[in-house]
Formats: C-alpha cells, sequence, structure tokens
C-alpha cells in the first residue's frame, strides 16, 4: 500500500469509517485504460471490489445508470452495494479476477462464446432503446471516432499523410454502413477482456459505462474479432451466421446474411482503426506502453478487411506501401 495514494487513503476511510466494514485485506485487482482502477477488499465473511473513479475524470453516474439498465434487461452485471459520488468509489460485486482472455482455448470457445452470445443477446432483445436515454452511435461520434486513427496512428506514432481523397471515402462508407444498421443498446467494449468468468462458463459483464444506441453487428464484431485474440475465419464465420440467426428469430432484423455479413465487416473495420488509434494514444499521451502489442493483430483485421472491398483498395494499398512495412519496428 503506497502511503502517499491519498485516494487510496480517503478509500479506505470510507470503507471502514463510514460503511464500518472490517477490511482484512486491500490489493489491486485491475486497472483498465481509463483513469478507473479497482481494488479487491477481503472482509470477515466476503470479498468485494472497490471502484476509484475519480470524479473529475471518470462519469460514475454513467456507470450507474449502465449497470441498472442492464441489471433490468437480465444482463449479469455486478451488484452495487454502496456508492460514494462526492468522492468516487462504488462498492461492487466482485466477478473474481478470471476473464475470458484468460480462459480461452480453441476446445473451450464453443461454449464460452454460447454464453457469451446467450448475454448479448438479453443485452440486444431486453434493452427497448425507446425507453432508455443514452447517447446516439450517430455520424459524429462515428467520424470523431475514425478521427482518432488518422490523428494518432497516422500522423502522430507514423509521422506520414494519409490523402484527403483516400480517407474521406473509407470514412463515408463506413459512416454509412453503420447507419443503415438496425439500432440496439450497444455495451461497446463487448469483448474477452470485459467478460469474467462465473459459474457454468456464464460471464459477468463489466465495463459498459460507454453504452450507446448503435449498429446492431457492434458488439459482436466486438467479441468475434477482438483485438486481444483471433480467431480463424471460418469458425468466426460459423459464429456470425450462428448469431445472425437468432437475431432474425427475435424480429431484431430483417436482411439476408450476406448483408449481414458485410455491415459485421465493414463495423470491425471502424472499431479497428478506432481501437488502433486509442492504443497509439495511450502510448503517446498516457504513457501506457502495454497496449502496442495489440496494434499488429488489429492492423491484421484492417488489412483482410480492406483487401476483401474493392471499395477498398485505394486504403489497403496506402496501407501496405506506407504502415506495414513500418510496423515491424516499436511505434
Amino acid at each position: 500500500m503506497i502511503l502517499d495514494d491519498f485516494r487510496l487513503i480517503a478509500m479506505l476511510d470510507w470503507l471502514k469509517n463510514d460503511l464500518l466494514l472490517t477490511v482484512n485485506r486491500c490489493e489491486p485487482a485491475s486497472s483498465d485504460a481509463s483513469f478507473r482502477r479497482y481494488f479487491r477488499i477481503s472482509l470477515p465473511d466476503e470479498q468485494l471490489i472497490v471502484m476509484d473513479a475519480p470524479p473529475e475524470k471518470e462519469n460514475l453516474p454513467a456507470f450507474i445508470k449502465a449497470d441498472e439498465m442492464l441489471a433490468r434487461s437480465g444482463v449479469r452485471v455486478p451488484a452495487i452495494h454502496h456508492k460514494n459520488l462526492e468522492d468516487g468509489f462504488l462498492l461492487l460485486e466482485d466477478f473474481g479476477s478470471e476473464s475470458f482472455l484468460d480462459k480461452l482455448t480453441a476446445d473451450n470457445a464453443a461454449d464460452l462464446y454460447g454464453g457469451a452470445f446467450d448475454e448479448l443477446l438479453k443485452l440486444q432483445t431486453n434493452t427497448s432503446i425507446q425507453n432508455i436515454d443514452l447517447p446516439r452511435y450517430d455520424e459524429a461520434l462515428l467520424r470523431r471516432e475514425l478521427g482518432i486513427f488518422e490523428e494518432w496512428f497516422i500522423r502522430q506514432s507514423m509521422d506520414i499523410d494519409l490523402p484527403e481523397s483516400i480517407w474521406n471515402g473509407v470514412c463515408d462508407l463506413l459512416v454509412k454502413s453503420a447507419l443503415e444498421q438496425p439500432l440496439v443498446c450497444v455495451h461497446r467494449d463487448f469483448h474477452s477482456r470485459n467478460l469474467m468468468v462465473l459459474e457454468n462458463n456464464a460471464p459477468g459483464v463489466i465495463d459498459f459505462q460507454d453504452a450507446v444506441i448503435g449498429p446492431v453487428t457492434y458488439d459482436l464484431v466486438s467479441l468475434l474479432r477482438d483485438c486481444y485474440i483471433a480467431w480463424p475465419q471460418d469458425r468466426i464465420n460459423g459464429w456470425v451466421a450462428d448469431y445472425w440467426q437468432k437475431l432474425h428469430s427475435n424480429g431484431l432484423i430483417g436482411c439476408e446474411l450476406t448483408v449481414f455479413n458485410r455491415w459485421f465487416d465493414l463495423m470491425g473495420l471502424q472499431r479497428h482503426l478506432k481501437a488502433i488509434g486509442i492504443f497509439s494514444r495511450l502510448n503517446l499521451r498516457d504513457g501506457k506502453t502495454g497496449y502496442l502489442k495489440d496494434i499488429p493483430r488489429t492492423l491484421n483485421y484492417v488489412l483482410a478487411q480492406t483487401e476483401a472491398y474493392p471499395e477498398l483498395a485505394e486504403f489497403h494499398r496506402f496501407l501496405v506501401d506506407n504502415v506495414l512495412t513500418h510496423t515491424r519496428e516499436p511505434i
């Protein structure tokens, strides 16, 4: 425990003196790309998680709102036991320390992803977008996210220029594809690091505070074209077809599988371009170098989709000629 960590001191004071808890042990549980931190505390009869979210940097009410919304939809999210909005602390149910990413193998992927598909379907079918007050994944947000790639990866990390004639065409194509999809509640980071392994391989869902109303394929592509683990394309194709059938059966979509696959591919390209930009920004602005190792895998997704679609041929050639050769070195 770091004695000069004043937020940690304030957190323990809240737990012990305000909530009157007997804290036998407190240790870091995890941290993420934001300013949030998580601590696991051991009480005499249970373990809980404390979220430390500085109010001036993190939107704690958004987390609480999304948690309550998803719980009403039957999604397995952590129960909130106590709130301290003034100081930015939450006392949460502990889902343990084993994420899907920690446990996934070729042999158990079908079972784990089966549970994830069930949870995602609850999120999409039980959360009525007419009755929730969430931001829209609109054109402005889509273009702003794409801009993170151009600014932080192309210009800042690579120190090269991406011709506007190429980039504008890419953005227009991806935005158009996203906006023509049916709208659902979107978790926005529904991937292997944010799904915790609970009993019977059921997932506990975390990191949902940025939920929006947006395209139906967004969370599916987050899961199956994960920035942190990759699967053979034929296996992804089978999972996408199965989930398309689930959406069809539940009346969320009416399109053919070929249309859904195109939406899935182009939504994945938008997400992966954004992710590469964010990984670069975390490195350059925040000094978090650990995300650099995830860029090559994510860039491979980008190259696969830009090669597959003729409309993206110019962009693909630009990436091959100007980016691919450089990413063998540290970014």
